[in-house]
């Protein structure tokens, strides 16, 4: 089984630059893509079926702004979108009024769910969930915004492990937990990213029973998934690690390999990778 994530800070403007062909040569089961700044209705065809994909798309109500979408080879049991668990159909946007309300989701956190950060895929053997985090920004001024967000995908992490489902968290989570996840810790050390609030909550969320699928394989450093676009900067490696599969601890013996896609250009990012044994 592969999975695939990837911020693509732009699906139309990734498929500018490769994004096709880089999805065809992967034959993954599930790509997660994040900040894919655009609503289903305006791409097309080979944007939102590549090679037969079931695709399924939350974007925020800003235009142009943040939004996740899965693609899946196999239908998968349920997708619903954000926190308040509205079902998502394939393939379009539609407003609330006209779709279903899953009752395993968070109705409390529906004010997190109009920036479209949130897309959950739920599988027999297991749920993907593929997460926009947000950045805390300069100055630090969506740091409450951010922490909240993360305290919310936690309960809703360890609600769904608690009904006896094995969880799949992936995504851009803006966050290089330690020092060895990005090149310059020292200087960073007050930069969004990498602020002790954000750093704190994924070591607790981690002690609460989840594994950093690629910390679980990779000790060493010098492995990041995202570089300024400032010239020079991907080049000299000067990066960041932002981008996570993250599984619950029950998961963790069907855990294979998680490998850090950094030569595929298209985006700021580069893929992140995670198979798991049948």
């Amino acid at each position: 089984m592969k999975l695939i994530s990837w911020n693509v800070n732009g699906i139309r403007a990734a498929s500018k630059h490769g994004f096709g062909q880089w999805f065809e040569n992967q034959s993954a089961d599930v790509v997660c893509v994040q900040e894919i700044k655009a609503f289903p209705e305006q791409l097309e065809e080979a944007h939102l079926h590549p090679m037969g994909y079931h695709s399924y798309w939350n974007s925020a109500v800003k235009p142009g702004y943040s939004g996740v979408a899965i693609y899946s080879k196999k239908e998968p049991i349920r997708v619903t979108a954000g926190f308040s668990g509205i079902i998502r159909p394939p393939h379009r946007s539609v407003p609330p009024s006209e779709t279903a309300v899953s009752s395993l989701y968070l109705p409390e956190y529906e004010h997190f769910d109009t920036e479209g950060r949130v897309i959950v895929a739920e599988y027999a053997d297991f749920t993907v969930i593929n997460a926009y985090f947000p950045n805390s920004q300069r100055e630090h001024t969506r740091l409450g915004y951010k922490v909240a967000f993360c305290d919310a995908m936690m309960k809703f992490c360890k609600d769904l492990v608690a009904e006896g489902k094995n969880v799949v968290l992936c995504g851009d989570f803006n966050i290089a937990h330690q020092e060895i996840d990005l090149k310059n810790p020292k200087t960073n050390l007050q930069n969004a990213g990498f602020l002790p609030e954000e750093r704190q909550w994924m070591s607790k969320f981690l002690k609460n029973g989840f594994v950093d699928t690629f910390r679980h394989f990779e000790k060493g450093g010098d492995f990041y998934t995202w570089w300024s676009y400032r010239p020079g900067v991907r080049e000299k490696n000067i990066g960041w690690r932002l981008d996570y599969h993250c599984v619950n601890q029950e998961l963790a013996d069907r855990l294979h390999a998680s490998k850090i896609q950094h030569l595929v250009r298209g985006s700021d990012h580069c893929p992140v990778l995670l198979e798991l044994k049948s």
